[in-house]
């Protein structure tokens, strides 16, 4: 009980340490009567939409609580090979997905309340100091951050601990807590979507009507849409991506436990035994991460600029720091709990698996910029179309999003390959899974870091439209105009970490569901496509993907036909608005884009939860294959999600960064035609990125955990 305690006091004292920085946060100075104004509306709207989403997940959730209860103890025919009573299988399950989903929910839910505050804090911040500014932002996403994963921590923790004292065998408490990660993952699914549908279509209505139609600037007070553009970045970016990451820590922590079981049993068998035992094995992803969550908050504290240097070299400085002392913590974890008195080299082994992580992870955030800034090829050639209308720009866009994915996969697959090949040389059957798994670790080791990196981003998009809205000096503006663009820099890196990680961990979960079904007496070893209803599985599950992504998209623009015709009728109704003598109706947009992105959402959603389970029950009454056609359709699903994943972000980046390219006075500037042609890929590549692209992360780990915790009613 030694480790889990460690665990628990690490994660209560980094909540500890979240709240603190949320109460220095809290404590800045709020600025200007008209910039609190225009704060609270944003505040307002960002808190109505997350009210209203959580009643909509919450009837969803309750719903899949009761389904995963009734299949579990009445449906499912009990085996030899279950760790419990059907009953007592059923309630633990169903009480791990609802514990898992509040955990996720409020995990989005402290990160957005911080973030709605540190918006107009920043703002103020900003007026007298750069540092200042950059601080209150980066310790205001770091909230979220740490909260996540300590929240993250403390759950599969808590719930090892409680199983463990009702006397559940190690091994087996792993099968009874996979709940909390599919818990986890339908919060992340909806708070993506509808975060992300509410963003992009207050976004497309805000940018069509406004700049182009009325040709007025970005976040001007005359435009009706802009408060709920505002509000958009905190719902899909604070929110959305908050219980994306939850969930990816709480899958994999639960997936890597489970392979940690397997390989404790297979090293005994052929006695070679762990320092620690086979509780050290199971625990050690628990132990890294809290190790990294240590890393992450030095990093965080050590973040610090002057009015000259580019914000972007401190916060990658804070990076340095943080990934560096994760990487010692996570050797020492290494050392400590999987060390094998019989194998002495094992160790190190595992903790090069780590390395090879923890350098994809940073091979991403390269390929990323590469793909997404304007300093390189991608992004100019799309930048150069412009010039001869929206359609090369459409055509140049959608060629560097399917270029996009050679690279990342090339470095996926290598990661894959090397730590397996690797975890394979300490001679122990399970082994080479358990070094793909220690290799997830080492990439999500620093994600508190760079989830506050993510979290940055909207914070100082907000700061900047307050400063543009309350009419600010032009000297003031330019240094939020430089907070902003790191911030969209950090947002398009996380979203490469984010692909990156949800590839590894769909791995390691996809050879955890095969290992589950296993341990309840299905002997699986692989999936055979070239059976005719094997193949359809996994064609189904290709499917799913991009059908998935359709819904997604036309989602956004359903909903952005609402905001539009509710902008261009505020504008008809009171034409004193562009004058400036009229104010718009912020509320009625923002309400509008509300009902319009939650009732958009709910479609894809359950498409995404419901295709697994029916096509596991289908095919195992159909052709007595329901395990393997479920295992079909993970492993083709998260190729082709991986795929759709990366061509949406680095393509609907690369859009976005074109017309910035062309806004800094390339090809006639603002107002040109090339920009307007810019303007439109950047419109199309908004979805993309910001919605469809994120979404699909989650629906990558939704499919993985959905079919960990329905994996024995397919058998």
């Amino acid at each position: 009980m030694t480790l889990l305690l460690l665990v628990l006091i690490i994660s209560l004292v980094s909540l500890a340490f979240a709240v603190y920085l949320a109460r220095q946060v809290l404590a800045a100075d709020e600025g200007t009567p008209q910039m609190q104004e225009i704060a609270a509306a944003i505040k307002e709207g960002a808190e109505a939409f997350l009210r209203r989403q959580n009643s909509t997940i919450f009837a969803i959730g309750i719903g899949v609580a009761v389904l995963i209860f009734v299949l579990y103890a009445f449906v499912r025919p009990p085996t030899i090979h279950d760790p419990t009573t059907p009953f007592n299988m059923a309630i633990a399950t169903t009480l791990a997905f609802v514990f898992g989903a509040f955990c996720s929910g409020i995990s989005g839910y402290i990160g957005m309340f911080v973030s709605i505050r540190a918006n107009l804090r920043t703002a103020s911040a900003v007026r007298t100091s750069l540092n200042s500014a950059l601080q209150i932002a980066l310790r205001g996403g770091a909230v979220s951050g740490l909260f996540v994963v300590a929240m993250s921590l403390l759950g599969v923790g808590g719930l090892f601990a409680v199983l463990r004292a009702f006397g559940v065998a190690d091994e087996k408490i792993p099968l009874l807590i996979v709940g909390y990660g599919f818990g986890a993952s339908l919060v992340a699914l909806f708070a993506q979507l509808g975060g992300g549908i509410y963003t992009k279509a207050a976004d497309v209505g805000a940018d069509l009507v406004g700049k182009v139609e009325a040709g007025i600037p970005e976040d001007d007070p005359r435009n009706p849409a802009v408060i709920a553009d505002l509000v958009g970045d905190n719902v899909g970016d604070c929110a959305g991506r908050g219980a994306d990451l939850f969930e990816s820590t709480a899958a994999e922590n639960i997936g890597a436990m489970i392979l940690g079981a397997g390989l404790a049993t297979a090293a005994a068998a052929k006695g070679v035994h762990f320092a620690l035992g086979m509780l050290g094995v199971m625990l050690f992803p628990l132990v890294a991460r809290a190790f990294g969550l240590i890393a992450s908050i030095v990093g965080i504290m050590a973040v610090r600029t002057d009015e000259q240097e580019d914000p972007m070299s401190a916060l990658n400085r804070g990076y340095y720091i943080a990934a560096f002392l994760a990487l010692c913590g996570f050797g020492l974890a290494t050392r400590w709990l999987l060390y094998m008195p019989e194998r002495p080299s094992a160790w190190l082994t595992f903790f090069i698996c780590g390395l090879i992580g923890i350098a994809t992870s940073q091979a991403f955030v390269y390929i990323t910029q590469y793909y997404t800034e304007y300093r390189y090829r991608p992004v100019r050639e799309i930048a150069d179309s412009a010039q001869t209308g929206p359609a090369t720009v459409i055509i140049t866009g959608m060629a560097v999003a399917l270029e996009c994915t050679a690279i990342p996969i090339i470095v996926i697959s290598l990661a894959i390959v090397g730590s397996y090949q690797l975890g394979n040389t300490v001679g122990i059957p399970g082994a080479g899974l358990f070094g793909t798994a220690v290799a997830t670790m080492g990439m999500l080791a620093t994600a508190a870091y760079i989830l506050a990196m993510d979290t940055f981003g909207p914070i100082t998009d907000n700061a900047g439209g307050i400063v543009e809205m309350s009419h600010q000096p032009e000297a003031i503006r330019k240094k939020t105009d430089r907070l902003d663009a790191v911030g969209n820099t950090t947002k398009a890196l996380t979203k490469g970490y984010a692909i990156g990680s949800a590839a590894l961990a769909a791995f390691l979960l996809f050879s955890a569901y095969l290992d589950e079904v296993r341990n309840y007496g299905f002997n699986i070893t692989s999936v055979d496509i070239a059976k005719p209803d094997i193949w359809v599985g996994g064609l189904l599950g290709a499917m799913l993907v991009f059908l998935f992504s359709a819904l997604a998209i036309r989602a956004v623009g359903k909903a952005a036909y609402y905001v539009i015709n509710d902008v261009r009728a505020q504008f008809r109704e009171k034409p004193g608005i562009l004058a400036g003598t009229e104010r718009p109706d912020y509320g009625r947009c923002v309400d509008i884009v509300t009902r319009g992105a939650l009732r958009q959402m709910v479609v894809p959603g359950i498409l995404a939860v419901a295709m697994p389970i029916v096509v596991g029950v289908v095919f195992k009454a159909a052709f007595g294959a329901g395990a393997e056609a479920v295992a079909a359709l993970l492993m083709v699903g998260t190729m082709a999600g991986i795929l759709m994943a990366t061509m949406l972000n680095n393509g609907g980046g690369a859009w976005d960064n074109a017309k910035k390219y062309i806004e800094t006075g390339q090809y006639g500037g603002k107002g040109s035609e090339a920009h307007k042609a810019a303007v439109v890929g950047d419109t199309v590549g908004d979805p993309f990125k910001d919605t469809a692209g994120p979404s699909l992360h989650v629906l990558i780990k939704l499919l993985s955990t959905i079919t960990l915790v329905m994996a024995p009613l397919f058998i």
